[in-house]
């Protein structure tokens, strides 16, 4: 018998043998729980004490028993996150589809078209059916789950690309920050800037870990969530000529993966222009049926010569919100020079200044803009680095009163004093 036999204990009811790969997975576990465990208890935290905030806010108020279940209102205060776009999604996860460019009899002006789902980008409802179907869950509960986990998907992929900058604590901090950022109340409700952010913190982590093919497969997914997906796709576009440039990683995993990218985006861009018989169709009912349209930042400009000096006359002008909105959309550019100092990865800067000029150069409902620059994470990673500084109680102090008061900022104001 060898020596490692005999100095091996004894199995039985006190001394259980554990097979060496069983030992293994239950230290990886371990690992990865003591990693990440306090990123989700951290995300977590904060963003329920926002989420309570709202709740009360809106049942103390009331407004939302006053008004259409489609527009802020319902029986509860919590059907209200599932009201405005969280409608739009829920139909078509029970109804599907129904492009087409419908006028809308005697209106005149702006709004000349039908509203019309086909705005509205297919994974996120499809995800909503998927649950629905496999847990029984409503739509309102089964769209509800998908933006919570996602959110916290989201939450690990931010902490996941800062940690690679500036080390463990700032990770937390950056996930922090994406709980009680302006337009974080729309991470737990029927909208889909949970699923959206995820998969652009995860694709531009593959990137920066140079695997493409899953950056690829990501960014191709986010392209079927949200239009601004464009962005990502040039980030990862971008990033791949700089590798093939550089002679990093060879040609055949970039130039898979820059092809792999867009077609999530601009196949479903083909099937709504095709179904609408009309080369531009999407575009067309943006402009037409929800006053989205590319207007060179010139909405944009109107707004912030207007509410600084406490003007409202123009296009959907929401006081409350607006000011918030203006707030964000001057904090970018700063935020994004910090940003630049710390010479990120390529992939980071591009994804966030062209997110940023998609959103200023659209004529919108301007109080959106919070919640639309939401996925902007890369600015998280300047304020994390200098927050990771403090400590703990100066921290938790700093976090927390940012928490609670998200429940007004980004939760009742967005969803019952604007509309998000």
């Amino acid at each position: 018998m060898s020596t490692a036999e005999l100095l091996r204990p004894p199995a039985g009811p006190g001394h259980p043998r554990v097979p060496r790969r069983a030992g293994k997975f239950r230290r990886r576990l371990r690992g990865t729980a003591g990693r990440y465990g306090p990123v989700l208890l951290t995300y977590g935290l904060l963003k329920l004490a926002g989420f309570a905030v709202f709740m009360y806010l809106l049942d103390s108020a009331g407004d939302f028993r006053r008004k259409n279940p489609r527009f802020g209102g319902g029986e509860h205060p919590w059907d209200v996150l599932a009201s405005w776009d969280g409608w739009w999604y829920q139909q078509i996860a029970a109804h599907g589809y129904d492009p087409a460019l419908v006028p809308v009899p005697g209106a005149k002006g702006l709004i000349t078209l039908e509203g019309n789902s086909a705005a509205f980008f297919p994974l996120y409802p499809a995800l909503m059916r998927l649950v629905s179907e496999c847990t029984g869950l409503g739509l309102y509960g089964a769209g509800l789950t998908v933006s919570v986990v996602a959110s916290f998907v989201a939450a690990l992929g931010i902490y996941t690309v800062t940690h690679r900058l500036g080390g463990h604590r700032a990770g937390l901090v950056a996930a922090g920050l994406w709980a009680v950022w302006p337009g974080s109340g729309t991470e737990w409700s029927g909208y889909s800037e949970s699923l959206y952010t995820a998969l652009a913190a995860w694709a531009c982590h593959a990137v920066m870990s140079r695997r493409w093919l899953t950056a690829g497969l990501l960014t191709c997914a986010a392209g079927l969530c949200r239009p601004t997906a464009v962005a990502l796709v040039a980030a990862l576009t971008f990033a791949a000529v700089l590798s093939l440039r550089r002679r990093e990683d060879g040609p055949r995993r970039p130039l898979a993966a820059v092809a792999i990218a867009p077609l999530g985006l601009f196949g479903y861009l083909a099937w709504v222009n095709h179904r609408m018989g009309d080369l531009n169709g999407y575009s067309k009912l943006q402009d037409g049926a929800w006053a989205h349209k590319f207007d060179w930042g010139a909405h944009t400009l109107t707004v912030l010569t207007s509410v600084p000096v406490g003007h409202f006359d123009y296009l959907f002008a929401m006081p409350f919100e607006d000011v918030i909105g203006v707030c964000v959309v001057l904090a970018v550019p700063v935020l994004t020079v910090l940003l630049l100092r710390l010479r990120p990865p390529a992939v980071l800067v591009v994804y966030t200044v062209l997110s940023y000029l998609m959103v200023m150069t659209t004529q919108q409902i301007f109080g959106n803009v919070s919640r639309y620059l939401l996925p902007l994470f890369p600015l998280f990673i300047p304020l994390a680095l200098a927050m990771r500084r403090l400590r703990g109680p100066s921290l938790t102090a700093v976090l927390g009163t940012a928490a609670l008061a998200s429940g007004s900022y980004a939760g009742y104001v967005l969803f019952e004093l604007g509309v998000p």
